[in-house]
């Protein structure tokens, strides 16, 4: 056993052992360790990772019931995150959010969730049938971003639903703002209800101090966490935490062989394996040294006439409790140009890309992969693009619009998510769509907080703002008629 090894890697062990027997292999994937694979792909790919391209055997152990190196890997991957259990999940952080929303609602139960919840979050509600109960997030209206949810807010909400089933909370945002989960925590744990936390973007929380608490620390019962967003695995990878008490392990299980592969990749699982080895070998090291790099990014960044990197000075402000510094977000409206033009100007005139861009911003994720020359090339990229592009358009009407118009009431949830995607629907007029029951989400950009989701009620107030919002050239994400002139409603 590895179980107190951190430089183990039992999977990958295990993966290489099977290989290296030299075993005829009679079973799937069909191409035969590469032997049938065409050269375009497997001669980029190389016939040793090829031969990692493995299946379900005895040997390999199996995820869905794992008992040998997936079950040690996964053993250690729990108690580096201080987790009763951990799961690997190999469709995204996305299948760990399903699994999380079904383990704990099902048909008709509440469940609450900040407004502006990532698709996947939308997701799960549908796939478990259960109805939200949404919090509005605090907003950043110099930044045109929503930050987190404040304890008060989450309180207020569970005092209006002591039915609900349980509370999720997104920590820390796309933008790396956390809110102050303790808090939040010991406030639904009071009322006997678990804490599901989102952390796709807190894989590496826990190996440096300068960073926000992570979920588990912070006593949340079960959170889904992108390894490979941040941290060293393959895309796709994420980990599923949980604690046991107010989480059924055996129902958790169940629910992530539910919506995972009965096939998973062996390579994506080994990536696992081996993000988990490096964090416990080298975590505080590679993590110290990416909050370093970004740390001196941001005070570069703010030299650069018209542009700002918002930092620690937002930190006190509703909905913002702590901040990962390793996610840059650079404000562009200062130089006249929106977030979206900036991202194309960087791709196409300096080969940079960003993770993001929104109305007035745009996204750096400072990583292990980085280094000093990385996090120069965008100091130089930005003071020339800073040098060429000045204040060259008013963003004063979109500003206003978003400042000053009084935003709409929270829509009235009609039916559930679930019976509107699945229900009769047609496309109307939007102007003449009050009263009527939307069947898709609106979500405009600023703040990316959704107006409409399925199975609310469409107001005229509604209806009103995002016309407003739409005239100040605000983007809109979500409907199927991206213009709005149409939206899809329940017969």
């Amino acid at each position: 056993m590895h179980e107190h090894d951190n430089t183990a890697t039992p999977l990958l062990a295990a993966m290489l052992k099977y290989v290296n027997d030299k075993t005829i292999p009679f079973h799937t994937p069909g191409h035969k360790q590469g032997k049938g694979m065409h050269h375009r792909l497997g001669s980029l790919l190389g016939s040793k990772t090829l031969g990692l391209d493995l299946a379900l055997m005895p040997e390999l152990d199996d995820l869905h019931e794992p008992h040998g190196p997936i079950k040690e890997a996964q053993d250690l991957a729990a108690r580096l995150y201080g987790a009763d259990h951990s799961f690997f999940v190999i469709n995204g952080t996305t299948g760990g959010i399903y699994a999380m929303i079904l383990t704990i609602a099902g048909p008709g139960d509440k469940i609450i969730v900040p407004r502006n919840a990532h698709r996947s979050i939308i997701g799960g509600i549908i796939l478990s049938g259960a109805v939200p109960v949404f919090m509005q997030p605090e907003v950043d209206l110099d930044l045109g971003l929503a930050m987190g949810v404040t304890p008060e807010t989450v309180e207020s909400t569970i005092k209006r639903h002591p039915d609900a089933k349980g509370v999720l909370i997104i920590n820390p945002t796309y933008y790396g703002v956390a809110t102050d989960l303790k808090r939040i925590v010991s406030i639904v744990h009071a009322h006997n209800m678990p804490v599901v936390v989102d952390e796709a973007h807190g894989p590496h929380l826990k190996f440096d101090s300068r960073l926000p608490v992570q979920a588990l620390e912070a006593g949340a019962d079960i959170c889904a966490q992108s390894t490979h967003k941040i941290i060293g695995s393959l895309t796709q990878c994420s980990m599923v935490h949980c604690r046991e008490g107010r989480i059924s392990v055996p129902r958790l299980k169940a629910m992530l062989q539910l919506v995972q592969s009965t096939s998973p990749n062996y390579i994506l699982l080994a990536s696992l394996d081996v993000a988990r080895m490096q964090m416990a070998t080298e975590g505080p090291t590679l993590i110290g040294r990416s909050v370093e790099l970004a740390q001196a990014l941001r005070a570069e960044i703010n030299k650069i006439p018209g542009l700002y990197c918002f930092g620690e000075e937002k930190i006190g402000n509703p909905g913002v409790y702590s901040l990962d510094p390793t996610k840059v977000t650079v404000m562009v409206k200062g130089l006249g140009l929106k977030g979206a033009e900036a991202e194309r100007i960087l791709r196409y005139q300096y080969n940079i890309q960003v993770e993001l861009s929104d109305m007035y911003n745009i996204l750096f994720l400072i990583t292990l992969g980085d280094s000093e020359k990385e996090v120069q090339a965008i100091v130089r990229a930005l003071a020339d693009m800073a040098k060429r592009f000045h204040g060259t358009r008013d963003f004063s009407a979109v500003e206003d619009v978003y400042q000053n118009i009084r935003y709409p009431l929270p829509p009235q949830q009609v039916i559930s998510p679930r019976q509107a995607l699945f229900g009769h629907t047609r496309a109307v007029p939007f102007k003449k769509s009050a009263g009527m029951v939307c069947a898709e989400i609106v979500t405009f950009y600023p703040p990316g907080i959704p107006l409409l989701c399925p199975g609310e009620r469409i107001t005229t107030d509604i209806i009103e703002y995002c016309i407003r919002l739409q005239e100040a050239g605000l983007h809109i994400s979500g409907p199927e008629d991206y213009t709005l002139t149409t939206i899809k409603v329940v017969e």
